[in-house]
């Protein structure tokens, strides 16, 4: 069982930037092959959506809504992945979830949630 521990969140005015960590319990090897992780988000009343990604062998996968302002990476040292996001607007408000999938077919292990609110 992988567990997510999630970190950054908070309040910003539109055109801020914050910056995510999510952190996995998994094993540095595991982690290094993993196959999958990354942000998803969720706003009231909308589907949790894959916010980006970075998928073993490819390169890191985007939602078009968020190329050019927010940015995926990770520290395999310190089984960390981050999600930098500039420019954040209204509408980037939601609960990001941290997601891991340690092999294609294998289970989804997620995050408690940060809360990211864009507001003036």
């Amino acid at each position: 069982q992988v567990q997510l521990e999630e970190s950054g969140g908070g309040l910003v005015q539109p055109g801020g930037s914050l910056r995510l960590s999510c952190t996995t319990s998994d094993n540095i090897g595991s982690f290094f092959r993993t196959y999958a992780m990354g942000w998803y988000r969720q706003a009231p009343g909308k589907d949790r959506e894959l916010v980006a990604s970075i998928i073993s062998g490819a390169q890191p996968k985007y939602a078009d809504s968020v190329k050019d302002r927010f940015t995926i990476s990770r520290d395999t040292a310190k089984k960390t992945v981050y999600l930098q996001m500039n420019d954040l607007q209204p509408e980037d408000t939601a609960v990001y979830y941290c997601h891991q999938r340690q092999i294609s077919r294998g289970p989804n292990y997620w995050g408690q949630g940060t809360q990211v609110t864009v507001s003036s």
